[in-house]
């Protein structure tokens, strides 16, 4: 594994209600971010398609779906894995990201690892020419931005 984001947060509720906001309502809490455009055309509204094999997609306004990755682990109320590409990747560049739904008391701990983003070279388009770990407080921003909104979300249901 690659150097990674870690980024974690506490929201209220069980286990399994983070994973469902997680996962069923990523597009009401995803902020995009001008530096890490999914596609040239920006995020769109993202949606996970379930389940083990399933994806995690971005909707686009002109009715294009772009696949950003492969769901490689669901285990609803603890832990969620999928790929993450932009569409500016060449095919063999990839990065992942990790969920863990862990609970501490009344509330369950989210935690988010991102990793993979030293294995895209500098000169990337997504990368912005920034060193590595420019690129990895950048993105641990972009992250902390939906997570709060996150938060948000799951104290209000």
């Amino acid at each position: 594994m690659t150097a990674s984001v870690l980024i974690s947060i506490r929201v209220k509720g069980a286990p399994e209600r983070a994973f469902d906001v997680f996962t069923k309502e990523i597009g009401n809490w995803w902020r995009p971010d001008p530096l890490f455009m999914i596609t040239p055309r920006g995020d769109g509204t993202l949606a996970f398609e379930g389940g083990p094999g399933g994806r995690l997609v971005a909707n686009l306004p002109s009715g294009n779906a772009f696949e950003i990755g492969r769901i490689t682990e669901w285990k609803p109320g603890v832990k969620l894995g999928f790929g993450w590409r932009h569409a500016t990747f060449a095919p063999e560049q990839v990065t992942h990201v990790e969920v863990e739904f862990e609970p501490v008391g009344e509330e369950t701990r989210v935690t988010v690892t991102h990793y993979g983003w030293t294995d895209i070279p500098r000169e990337h388009a997504a990368r912005h020419g920034f060193p590595d770990a420019v690129t990895q407080l950048r993105a641990a921003e972009w992250w902390r931005r939906s997570l709060d909104k996150l938060n948000a979300l799951s104290q209000s249901a």
